[in-house]
């Protein structure tokens, strides 16, 4: 069962950072693209950011040159780097596939950017 455990979340004010992390289980995790996906409050959920398995990344226009994303194929794990964070930048964040398994979403680590 593929599975997807997010964490590092938690508040921070504008201008802070923070650094998410996603473990996941259940699939070739080295083969997959990954992405980061986020949902602010009354929002659909959108994409962040993806990366390949050799390491090319992908950033929606919103966080472009404040976000990174990268992954570490051993420990079958995706990290997001935040810096400089909005109060825009407030969501629950989510990793999965890209594109996703709608099927699989783990729980989220919720952001909250706010002084």
């Amino acid at each position: 069962q593929v599975q997807f455990v997010e964490s590092g979340g938690g508040l921070v004010q504008p201008g802070g950072s923070l650094r998410l992390s996603c473990v996941a289980s259940g699939m070739f995790f080295s083969i997959d693209i990954m992405g980061w996906y986020r949902q602010a409050p009354g929002k659909q959920r959108e994409s962040v950011a993806d990366i390949t398995n050799g390491g090319s990344s992908n950033y929606a226009d919103s966080v472009k040159g404040r976000f990174t994303i990268s992954r570490d194929n051993a420990k079958k794990t995706v990290y997001l780097q935040m810096n400089s964070l909005k109060p825009e930048d407030t969501a629950v964040y989510y990793c999965n596939r890209a594109p996703p398994l709608p099927a699989n979403w783990g729980q989220g680590t919720q952001v909250t950017v706010s002084s």
